[in-house]
Order: structure tokens, then sequence, then C-alpha cells
């Protein structure tokens, strides 16, 4: 499949490349020892050993994303449609924030976190449907100073980098150097749509060339009769369009994507073991929490990518903060962990699951009553799951076992059927986020989907979702007793639909308070 890729020219390529070299340089002239001598540009261009050009086979995503590619060229007949991957992220003058690619770009790329900043992937439009093509910087060729002089790109800086041909074989999908992207900018319309989140380069980029083909066209015809414009970084509803289509595409997951839903699931229950395992320094140490952070961080980047969002590693009365990442308190014998953790995979996706463990390896008698009560609500959730029900259902099981217990503690200024009534919802007090959100690729999968397509979307098979329920009883909480204040307990599972049901993918990791006693007492404590 090397014959996809297209040589890039190489004298854009090479300022571009200086104007990368530039702008580091900018950040830090006054420190910048690299020799500049013609007699060291000739030796450090020299001397290299041939490099293995052999072009690999098409990775196992390859087709699937050909089939995604499919479905959305399906949505935009006669469109230019620009998908990019996003840049790098400045951290702190000249660092930067790890990579990663814009979920959309991944899901229709197939590149996960081997993916190239600054790429873009283009569908121009053709007779019958549209050709795919990828932008990216390939290498810098030994013979540039950029090879060894631009840390943004140099290998000297960031190791080995792929060819155009390279990236064609293995995505099976065009390639071509990033700077012909620049003809596909000067072809802009105004029917060309544009991921606006992804790159804001790209996005403003886009939106000048649109509003100068509309100025163009009203110059060369009646103004009356002009395309439509846009202004600059302004929102533009056919874009939002595209948006909403890439995401809608990710509701159902493919088969590829439930095996690695399954893969991200299974290294998170062993981050979640190696915890538990590691109590007695966690317990030991001022920071525990850290400790507990670090030890899953330690599991998500040796079997993935990265932790697909901030761990939430809560104990005792910091479990009632919902978002939690700080980290930073002590784990004392008679609290609560609640561990809210997913490793993402190289591919990008990711899992999300919450377990609330005793320090101490046995829940208190109060505990253990909150404890009992969010698993039954997950479970009732989790009872209705099927193709045919519709999405918010499921947290509307889970409330009423909310509902239903908080009133029978007496926690509660009416009944339960009266709290339950869309006027009231004072159990919200307890658990005021929402039972479930789809996963994939982003831990809040397909966010731009509409509401008849999501909230109040019908469950399909192959889609996957948390179930996620908890109760949180803040310390200066004085509507309950004292004995339950401080306490925060959630509990979620990532579910797939099935044909005539659903699979609980995390039931691996134990659930029940039994269960969750025993595997804390069998790493010995």
């Amino acid at each position: 499949m090397g014959d996809m890729a297209n040589s890039s020219d190489t004298s854009t390529t090479e300022t571009r490349a200086a104007a990368v070299t530039d702008e580091e340089a900018g950040r830090n002239a006054n420190r910048s020892t690299t020799p500049s001598s013609e007699g060291f540009k000739r030796f450090i261009g020299s001397g290299w050993a041939d490099r293995d050009e052999t072009l690999p086979s098409a990775r196992e995503q390859a087709s699937f994303a050909a089939a995604r590619r499919a479905k959305v060229s399906a949505a935009f007949p006669g469109q230019r449609l620009i998908v990019p991957a996003g840049d790098m992220k400045q951290r702190a003058n000249d660092t930067d924030y790890p990579f990663r690619a814009h979920s959309a770009f991944a899901h229709l790329t197939g590149w996960g976190s081997d993916s190239e900043p600054g790429a873009v992937l283009v569908f121009e439009p053709t007779a019958d449907g549209h050709d795919a093509t990828v932008y990216f910087r390939e290498r810098a060729g030994r013979d540039s100073e950029e090879f060894y002089a631009n840390p943004a790109i140099g290998e000297f800086w960031i190791g080995a980098r792929p060819s155009l041909a390279h990236v064609a074989a293995d995505l099976a999908v065009a390639t071509r150097g990033l700077d012909e992207f620049d003809h596909v900018v000067d072809a802009v319309d105004t029917a060309t749509l544009v991921l606006r989140e992804a790159d804001a380069s790209v996005t403003e980029r886009v939106d000048h060339a649109r509003i100068r083909f509309a100025a163009e066209q009203a110059l060369s015809t009646n103004a009356a009769d002009a395309p439509f414009s846009i202004e600059v970084g302004a929102s533009h509803e056919p874009d939002g369009e595209l948006a909403r289509v890439v995401s809608e595409l990710r509701l159902v997951k493919d088969e590829f994507e439930q095996a690695e839903m399954r893969a991200a699931i299974d290294a998170t229950r062993r981050g979640f073991t190696e915890v538990i395992a590691e109590l007695p320094r966690i317990t030991a140490e001022v920071r525990g929490e850290r400790v507990i952070e670090g030890v899953f961080a330690t599991r998500a980047r040796l079997d993935g990518n990265a932790v697909g969002y901030d761990s939430i590693a809560a104990a005792g009365p910091h479990a009632t903060i919902l978002h939690w990442t700080r980290n930073d308190g002590p784990v004392v014998p008679g609290d609560l962990v609640l561990l809210d953790a997913g490793v993402e995979l190289d591919s990008y996706y990711t899992a999300d699951i919450t377990r609330t463990f005793p320090v101490s390896g046995t829940y208190s008698a109060v505990q253990r009553q909150i404890y009992d009560a969010v698993l039954e609500a997950a479970d009732a959730a989790f009872a209705i799951v099927k193709p045919g029900v519709i999405f918010r259902e499921v947290h509307a099981a889970a409330m009423q076992v909310i509902a239903r217990k908080t009133a029978e503690w007496g926690f509660l200024p009416v009944s339960a059927e009266e709290s339950l009534e869309p006027d009231n919802q004072f159990h919200r007090r307890y658990m005021v986020h929402g039972t479930s959100h789809h996963l994939g690729l982003d831990v809040h999968d397909c966010a731009q989907a509409r509401r008849d397509m999501y909230m109040d979307g019908v469950l399909e098979a192959g889609m996957v979702f948390t179930i996620e329920p908890g109760l949180y009883f803040q310390p200066d909480d004085l509507t309950v007793p004292e004995e339950f204040r401080g306490i925060g307990v959630r509990i979620e599972d990532d579910i797939l639909v099935t044909a005539d049901g659903a699979e609980n993918l995390s039931a691996g990791i134990p659930r029940t308070a039994d269960e969750v006693e025993a595997w804390v007492r069998g790493a010995g404590h």
C-alpha cells in the first residue's frame, strides 16, 4: 500500500521546520549551544546506516476505521470535511503536555497513541463519495538540520518518526506531507466543514478561507446570491453538524471497539488489585492517596497509554467530593477509600471503574449499610438494561432505590414516592450526579450527540456505558446522623448492551461487600 503515499515538497517542509525551530529558539535563545559550522553539518549528516523501509501490514483497526469514514462520507455528500488531530499544548516554557490526538481523529483513522501532532484527516468530495487523506509532518531526512536541531520533530530529540509510506500502509489510507495541506485550505469553500474543537489554528485558517471564498463570490456575482459566511472564531452551525455526526457514530461500538473495552477493563482490574496489595505502604505515607494514584498510574503506563482521566483516590471524607483529584490526603484504617480510575489503552479506549473499599478490610455497620444501598441501586439499574430501553430509564431505576433508602433512614422531608416527583427530588441531595454516561474513546463519550440519541436515546446492542450510583454524606451535613457524615460510596461498572440484555464487563472486580472485604483481607490486611 506504499503507493498511497505522496512525497512532500522539501522546500516548504524546510520552511515550516525553520519556523518551529525559531519558535523553540526564542524560548531558550540564552542557552542554545547547537553547533552551526558547515563542517559539523556535513559530519552529522553522514555515516548513518540505511533505514529499514519495510512497510507494515495494515493494523487491525484499519478496516473498522474505513467503515466509519464511509458512514461520515455518506452523511455529507459533496462537502469537504476537515478533522484535525490537534497539536502539542504548552505546559511551561519549552515543555509540552503529552500529546493525545482528538478522539474523532483517532476513531476515523485508527491512529492512537502513536499519532503525529498536527496531523489532519481530510475528506475530499468525489463523484461517488470522498477520498480520505491524512496530512502530517513526516520524519526529517538526515541531510536536514531539523534532524538534530528541531526539538519538536527532530529524531535526535523525540526518537524515530514514521514516513508517509509507512503510515499509509499502517492505516490503509492515503497520506501527504503537511505542507500540502496548504492546497486544501486554498480550495476551501463555504460548504467545507471543520471539526472546530480539535485544533484552534486549523479552525481559524478554515474560517478565514470560507470568508475569503464568500467575499470573492459576492464580488463576482449578485451579493444577494452569495454563499453564507461566518466570523472567524464564531460558532458555526454546519460545523456543529459534523461534530454531532462523528460523535453519534461512536454510540454503538463495533467488534474491535468492544474488544478494546474488555482489554482496558482487564488492565484496570490489575491496577485496582495492585493498589490493594500496596495498602501497608499507602497507610504509612502522609499523602497515601498519592501512592494509590501512583500505583494505578504505573499499571496504566505498563498496559496502555496512560490513565483515561485524572484518577480519584479519595479516602475518608474526601470520598464525598465527587471529583476529588488532588489526592493529597492520608489513608487511615477505619475509613473507606473511593477509587475511581481507568486505564486508557494505546488505542485510546478507556475503562471507567469505581470501587469503595475499607482500609482495614472490614466495613463498619454504617459503612456497610450505605454500601449495600448503593449496590442495590446499581443492580436495579443493570437489571433493566436491554435493547429498546430508553437510556434515561437506567438512571430512574437507580434513583428509585436511592429515594427509598434515604426515606427509610429518615433523611427526606417527604416520602420516597413524593421525593421522586420532578418538582421535589430531595434524595438527589445525597447523589447529585447522573447514573450513567457513554464510554469509549472518551471517558464521557459521544458528548456532542443529540439528546434524543443520548439521554432520550433507545439502547442498542453494542452500546457501552457506565452504571455508577453513589451516596455522599458531607462532613457538615446536618440532615443526616453524625455517624453517616463524612462517608462517600460509589460503585461503578462498565456495561455492554447485548442482543437480548446486558453484560457487566467489570463484574470480575469484586463488587459485593463480602467480596470486597475478602479482596482486601486476601492481600494481607
